[in-house]
């Protein structure tokens, strides 16, 4: 399989190198990897020159937009911008981020997962942090969901669901929609990948808000939304997340941003939801019954 990578790059000279050696140093190489710098101000481009010296299939672009770090139609504007670069003899596209440590076996064990199931349309391993100099798994999410930084797409697939979304929750909704066309997603957990800098680290007050806004964007309605945030907050101790998140979401309701699922699909990714939650409160009763048996 042909394995394209685009990496967004913005500002990350303090983990560029450990990130781009991970990846040159795979045991199965990607046909090509394009470095998109957005806008850097500091030695980013100084690297990636480097490695696009050093190795052929390696390419970098500049382009230009406003130096704000924020979450989502940012990060998916400059994939874009690579996207429109690169030719479509690919079997696998993979969206990662500048930040991220891979193990080996990384791009091996992803092509083995898709060569194992065609069905399967998105698949990942999962993000640790370093906290007291221990890895630990980065709860923001299940680890059965592939998260933005390490994405990996079949082309049908990416071509199903119409590529990412420019929005906040363009990372969710993109496995929403790949179910709703029939997609398996698979994680392999004995994949750990390194997150040199965790979720948010530098994101501005604004962004805040926009957990709630992605919610509306993506049809969950009220309750749903409630409920994705307060687990979202309790996975990580993070519990204004709640207030912010109900404002961002009346915020958006109120302004009547553009959703970025259509209504049939809103109401697949309800139904889905639901069914999950009411899945995981029955693991939760036969966990206290183990523990607390009635008699």
């Amino acid at each position: 399989m042909n394995i394209y990578i685009i990496i967004p790059v913005f500002n990350e000279e303090k983990y560029l190198r450990e990130s781009m050696d991970s990846i040159v140093k795979q045991t199965l190489l990607p046909k090509k990897l394009l470095l998109v710098n957005d806008s850097s101000t500091d030695n980013s481009e100084k690297i990636l020159k480097k490695y696009s010296n050093e190795f052929s299939w390696i390419k970098y672009i500049n382009i230009k937009s406003k130096q704000v770090h924020m979450p989502g139609e940012k990060v998916i504007n400059t994939f874009n911008k690579g996207l429109d670069k690169l030719d479509s003899n690919y079997d696998i596209i993979c969206k990662f981020d500048s930040d991220i440590v891979l193990p080996k076996n990384y791009l091996e064990s992803i092509i083995n997962i898709f060569n194992g199931d065609p069905k399967v349309g998105i698949a990942g391993g999962n993000l640790y942090i370093k906290k007291k100099n221990n890895w630990v798994y980065e709860k923001i999410s299940s680890k059965n969901h592939v998260r933005g930084p390490i994405k990996s797409y079949r082309k049908k697939c990416f071509e199903d669901i119409q590529g990412l979304r420019k929005s906040i929750g363009w990372d969710t909704v993109d496995v929403l929609i790949a179910e709703f066309y029939g997609w398996k997603i698979k994680t392999d957990k004995s994949l750990i990948v390194k997150h040199l800098k965790p979720t948010g680290a530098n994101y501005g007050y604004n962004s805040k808000f926009l957990q709630g806004e992605a919610l509306y964007k993506m049809r969950f309605g009220m309750i749903l939304s409630i409920i994705s945030v307060l687990k979202t907050s309790i996975n990580t101790g993070r519990f204004l997340m709640i207030f912010f998140a109900f404002f961002g979401y009346i915020n958006a309701l109120i302004k009547r941003k553009e959703r970025i699922v259509t209504k049939e699909q809103g109401k697949f990714i309800r139904k889905h939801r639901w069914q999950k939650a009411f899945s995981n409160v029955l693991k939760v009763l036969e966990i206290l019954n183990l523990h607390f048996p009635q008699k």
